[in-house]
């Protein structure tokens, strides 16, 4: 089905947001006075991943090699400018006070980024004005048609897979050992600014570490955790309600 789209101007796609950014977004982020998140999750690599859904190329080609106990596990980090409430660089004229080098998941929104995901309007932020018939075709047969937004799409992918050496090292300078089982959720640690703006500029320059390091799994749902041990994994209960735990942002209600 075709897919008409002209943004209204609405505002509402740069509100409550975790935005993620490679890493020379998230430094010139940073630059700019705001915070930045870093979100880990991991996958189980029992068997090289063979009938995983990370074992799709694309996932793979964004995480790193590491280890839980004995059990193989694929790390992917994201970067996210995390803000509630109005992005910071939106003025009160709804308008983008970077717009000119805004990150690219903002050029590329409302399209999907990642291969194989049908853009879906209910999805998106965007008020029903943004979809009339009287636009401009955005998508035809599933395909964005714009050629220079085709471009940035492929930008953001490249620079995704570019930055995964970048990332290993990032969590190697800042000591980040916790991630929550890929599909489930993440663990989100909030370095502070001057720290994560300092490692993130060495992680340009260093070298990735040279043996996987070892990494927890957290899960809060027992059976997740039950499976992994089996394997050898070191998985670690968190409930998010009880006071001082990680910071987990999970997918499912907590099940013990």
């Amino acid at each position: 089905m075709d897919l008409h789209f002209e943004c209204t101007r609405c505002g509402r796609c740069c509100h409550d947001l975790k935005l993620p950014l490679s890493l020379s977004e998230a430094r010139a982020w940073l630059d700019d006075g705001h915070s930045v998140e870093v979100m880990c999750e991991a996958a189980p690599w029992f068997d090289g991943g063979a009938g995983h859904p990370w074992h799709a190329g694309y996932r793979v080609d964004r995480s790193f090699l590491a280890r839980s106990g004995t059990l193989p596990v694929r790390v992917a980090v994201t970067l996210a400018a995390a803000f509630a409430g109005a992005c910071p660089n939106l003025t009160a004229e709804l308008q983008c006070g970077i717009y000119a080098r805004r990150p690219l998941v903002c050029r590329i929104y409302p399209a999907e980024i990642r291969p194989g995901l049908t853009l879906n309007v209910q999805d998106k932020a965007c008020p029903p004005p943004a979809w009339e018939a009287a636009h401009p075709i955005f998508v035809r047969r599933g395909q964005v048609v714009d050629a220079s937004l085709q471009a940035l799409i492929q930008r953001s992918r490249d620079d995704g897979v570019r930055d995964v050496a970048g990332k290993e090292q990032l969590c190697a300078s800042l000591g980040l050992d916790c991630a929550a089982l890929a599909d489930e959720g993440w663990v989100i640690h909030r370095p502070d600014r001057d720290v994560l703006r300092d490692a993130l500029r060495e992680s340009v320059v260093a070298p990735a570490p040279a043996a996987p390091r070892q990494w927890r799994l957290l899960s809060n749902r027992q059976a997740t955790l039950d499976d992994v041990g089996r394997r050898g994994a070191c998985g670690v209960w968190v409930d998010p309600r009880a006071a001082g735990a990680p910071d987990y942002l999970g997918l499912y209600a907590t099940a013990a």
